[in-house]
């Protein structure tokens, strides 16, 4: 008599495995990471407190955070980490801080660690952005992406990150 064994067809592949257990060994990592914020100008109010609120909290875990400097998701992740530890903020800018707009310049002027590329000045700031992202995923352990599902540049950066084996937590505003 011989057992009829199926076998499902729905394995996740060896690549998302290891993905997994990527994943499941940073959650359980107590290390320091380096976390990068990226996320949309245009953010619903009740967006920015969830931003602001896990900002706070990793930065009160005394991980590293990094994020660019515009309105939106960048500005929540930086007045959180100034209220906590302006030490652990990183901000990298897509052009010189004369580009930036009058709005988050005040808020520019009080991170430590600012990084700013005067020489993408003449480059449109989609382009500009998305040289800024790459560099900025360069540089990280994670990223945490806020957007729409229509952000081109934004889920653009998440795939490379994901494709230079990053771990990537993508959430939608819509």
């Amino acid at each position: 008599m011989s057992l009829n064994r199926s076998r499902s067809l729905d394995l996740p592949s060896i690549g998302r495995i290891d993905t997994l257990a990527q994943e499941l060994a940073l959650l359980q990592d107590k290390g320091k990471r380096r976390i990068a914020f990226l996320g949309s100008r245009h953010v619903p109010v009740v967006a920015i407190h969830l931003v602001e609120l896990i900002a706070r909290s990793l930065t009160q875990e005394g991980h590293s955070l990094m994020t660019s400097g515009s309105q939106g998701v960048n500005a929540a992740v930086i007045r959180a980490v100034l209220e906590v530890d302006p030490s652990l903020l990183t901000v990298l800018l897509p052009q010189s801080l004369n580009r930036q707009s009058p709005e988050i310049r005040d808020l520019l002027d009080q991170v430590l660690h600012l990084i700013e590329k005067p020489d993408h000045d003449e480059l449109s700031l989609p382009m500009a952005s998305s040289l800024c992202n790459q560099e900025i995923i360069s540089r990280c352990d994670q990223l945490i992406c806020f957007a729409f599902h229509d952000s081109e540049t934004l889920l653009s950066s998440c795939h490379s990150a994901e494709d230079m084996g990053k771990v990537v937590s993508l959430l939608f505003f819509d």
